[in-house]
């Protein structure tokens, strides 16, 4: 199911399936720790990669191998490899990729985690991590230096939906012989695919959009059979692993993306038009609106503008713009206040006291994470009773 002439909703449905020999329609679930060899030389040639087969569920299994390769070839990868977690993903590629020396170039905007894990993890193992603008791509050629190896970015950015010029920071990386990382979550491949624009790898929280109801975690990373090798490696020793079971549920997750995506896409632009009309609301950013930043480069690099939007409040009668956007939050009725995105339920957070609490108050700024920003992971309701929601607390 890799041809080009099949389309990804297509991909979405058929891409990877295997059936067994019972020849069922829906893909198998194999809950099992291990698998049985014919004989010994069997089981030695498998260990040692002589023969393909399933060996252990920690890095071999048949429902993750589903996953994983529809996943792929949505996404134009050679392969994936998928892990326990969206970060774990991210540690498995750093980790598999770099070594004791060696330098990152990251956006200064990018999930909290992912700045702690740089900062806080990746840093005790002799990985340097420096920082620069999301937008401007000569910062990242300036940044560059003997040692770096590596480019991470995420596009849109969480939670400003900045929009990162993938061809142009990917022709600065390949003139460096360096890799680009693309973190892909908020638009997953039925809007946007990095490695048609140059990108060498791809990542993703699958627990987000690709599962879409908030039941499972998950993470993926995409790239060339070589640039895997390393991934993978990590993965077979380390064991952040993707359980069958929610692979299972990924693989049913993303038979219904291009439905999902259309539908947060088209209730995000409907959201963010309203929110601009709103005297109490001073800014809004989503790439689907005219008055963002980088709305033409979104629209020519995106299929549209995702399920995200962010505001800023006024005080409007709070001593400060903080109470003021936990007022907005807190008056909500409908809307679940959780820090996850992607799901069917329209989810509300305050960035700057939970994604991004854990950076430096001078990280948040230079990202521009205020204390009045409001993300709204928009689902799937009538966009008409989510704007209600928000105007209990943003009329008051």
């Amino acid at each position: 199911m890799s041809e080009p002439s099949y389309q990804p909703e297509t991909l979405a449905v058929h891409a990877g399936t295997v059936r067994s020999q019972f020849g069922e329609n829906s893909e198998a679930l194999f809950l099992t720790s291990s698998f049985v060899f014919e004989n010994a030389a069997q089981a030695a040639a498998r260990f040692i990669g002589e023969q393909p087969g399933n060996i252990y569920s920690r890095f071999t299994n048949p429902t993750v191998t589903m996953f994983e390769e529809r996943l792929a070839a949505m996404e134009g990868a050679e392969q994936c490899v998928a892990t326990a977690s969206g970060m774990s993903a991210i540690l498995a590629c750093v980790m598999g990729l770099l070594k004791a020396g060696d330098r990152i170039v990251a956006s200064q905007s990018i999930f909290g985690a992912t700045v702690n894990l740089f900062n806080n993890i990746i840093k005790k193992f002799g990985v340097e991590t420096t920082y620069v603008s999301a937008t401007d791509a000569a910062e990242w050629q300036a940044a560059v230096r003997p040692n770096t190896k590596l480019f991470f970015l995420e596009t849109p950015s969480n939670p400003l939906t900045e929009i990162s010029d993938i061809a142009a920071i990917a022709a600065v990386a390949k003139g460096c012989g360096v890799l680009l990382v693309v973190d892909n979550c908020f638009c997953t491949p039925i809007l946007q695919r990095p490695l048609d624009l140059g990108a060498d790898i791809v990542i993703h929280s699958a627990t987000k959009y690709l599962d879409g109801q908030g039941r499972v975690l998950g993470g993926a990373v995409l790239g060339s059979r070589k640039n895997m090798e390393g991934v993978y490696g990590f993965l077979r020793t380390a064991g952040p692993t993707m359980s069958a079971f929610n692979a299972w549920i990924f693989l049913k997750g993303l038979e219904t993306l291009k439905l999902r995506m259309d539908a947060h896409s088209a209730n995000s632009l409907e959201l963010a038009r309203w929110l601009e009309a709103q005297p109490n609301v001073t800014r809004v950013f989503y790439p689907g609106l005219p008055s963002h930043p980088q709305h033409q480069l979104a629209m020519k690099q995106q299929k549209t503008g995702g399920g995200i939007v962010s505001f800023e409040v006024k005080s409007f009668g709070e001593r400060s713009v903080k109470e003021a956007a936990w007022r907005v939050i807190d008056s909500t009725q409908m809307l679940s206040i959780t820090a996850n995105l992607g799901d069917t339920k329209t989810t509300i957070t305050h960035p700057a006291s939970t994604t991004h609490g854990r950076i430096t108050p001078e990280a948040r700024a230079a990202a521009g994470i205020t204390d009045g920003l409001i993300r709204i992971g928009v689902g799937l309701e009538a966009v008409v009773d989510i704007q209600n929601d928000l105007a209990r607390g943003l009329n008051k």
